[in-house]
């Protein structure tokens, strides 16, 4: 019998082989489709994140758009208030000038108003003139000028408004503006209006027209202005006298006082010196001021302030010039800061047989 021939590959063996095969197959479909699971499960995580990502940027996106929106509103509201803030403005700087223009009609109609009382005033005065020429020597009409003060008061002063040829020293300085110091360095930064309708000046040329007035009609008159300098208030008349019973000079006199604003210091060294220039010499000598001298004939080569022995020293180096035979009357305003002013004025008054006054308020 023939032996039967042996294989190396039999149906068991591939059998196995093809289980084991099968079996690779299966475990790596398996794993194949686990994996897939897992990458499933990731990209939908990933796509879930993307999503919110995506949300976060259109509400980003949302924001600022609203922040856009705000910041155009909030420049058109500043467009808004800078051109208010112009019209504003604009509107302050009109209404400056209406009230700048407002003041100076003020002013223009208050100097209209003086200057037509001035004239009213001289109307009268050359009435009562005319009338007294015809009247008894002792009648009102016989004065110089007529004068009315604010009361119905007599004053004992001892001042004589007499004499040939009378001189009348009217201090025009700065200081005549106020009774203190600190108002009168108020007082020179303001108007010239302003200056002229300063009460104290408006006393002193109130007192200066009462002295006018007394004057005799036969005598002869002059009115000189000082500070650091000297003048005629009439022009073209220094060193020369004018008539008392004329009343365009009398009258010219006072128009251009009134108009004479005070300022700068005071030098009286030099209205003496022009009271000696006066031909022939004055017999009674009338000054108005409110004290002491600030400086000789010249101004100092360094400013600076000046004490009152300073002064004192000026004054009396001044008072050596004067003319000691004719009288020296002083009326001397309020000021301040100058406690020497009246015992030098009154020991000056009486060495040459003048008057010293300091008046009150309500004088004359």
């Amino acid at each position: 019998m023939a032996r039967r021939k042996t294989e190396v590959f039999s149906m068991s063996f591939l059998d196995c082989i093809t289980c084991a095969f099968g079996s690779v197959v299966l475990v790596y479909t398996l794993i194949n489709a686990q994996g897939g699971l897992r990458r499933t499960a990731e990209t939908q995580s990933s796509r879930a994140e993307v999503s919110k990502l995506e949300e976060q940027v259109l509400e980003g996106y949302q924001r600022l758009v609203q922040l856009r929106n705000s910041l155009l509103q909030t420049d058109q509201e500043m467009v808004r208030t800078e051109g208010m803030g112009t019209r504003v403005l604009d509107e302050s700087e009109r209404l400056k000038l209406e009230l700048a223009d407002a003041d100076k009609e003020t002013l223009s109609r208050r100097e209209a108003i003086e200057r037509l009382k001035a004239d009213l005033k001289s109307l009268e005065e050359g009435t009562r003139r005319l009338e007294g020429a015809t009247q008894d020597a002792s009648a009102t009409g016989t004065r110089v000028r007529g004068f009315v003060g604010t009361g119905d008061r007599q004053y004992l002063t001892g001042l004589r408004v007499g004499g040939e040829r009378i001189l009348l020293l009217v201090d025009v300085s700065a200081s005549m503006l106020d009774e203190t110091v600190v108002n009168v360095i108020r007082m020179r930064n303001m108007s010239e209006g302003r200056k002229l309708m300063s009460q104290k000046w408006q006393r002193t040329l109130s007192t200066v027209e009462w002295l006018a007035a007394q004057m005799p009609l036969e005598s002869q008159f002059q009115i000189y202005a000082f500070n650091t300098k000297t003048w005629a208030l009439t022009e073209g008349t220094d060193g020369k006298w004018l008539k008392s019973n004329d009343p365009n000079a009398m009258g010219a006199a006072l128009e251009k006082l009134r108009k004479t604003v005070p300022a700068e210091g005071t030098s009286i060294e030099n209205a003496f010196v022009a009271l000696n220039a006066l031909t022939p010499k004055p017999d009674n000598v009338i000054m108005v001021t409110d004290g002491l001298p600030t400086q000789g004939a010249g101004a100092p080569l360094i400013r600076k302030t000046i004490d009152g022995d300073a002064r004192l020293k000026l004054f009396e180096r001044a008072f050596a010039k004067y003319p000691r035979s004719v009288p020296f009357n002083v009326i001397l305003m309020p000021m301040e800061g100058d406690p020497m002013a009246p015992s030098a004025f009154w020991v000056a008054a009486r060495e040459t047989g003048g008057s010293f006054l300091s008046p009150s308020k309500d004088w004359p």
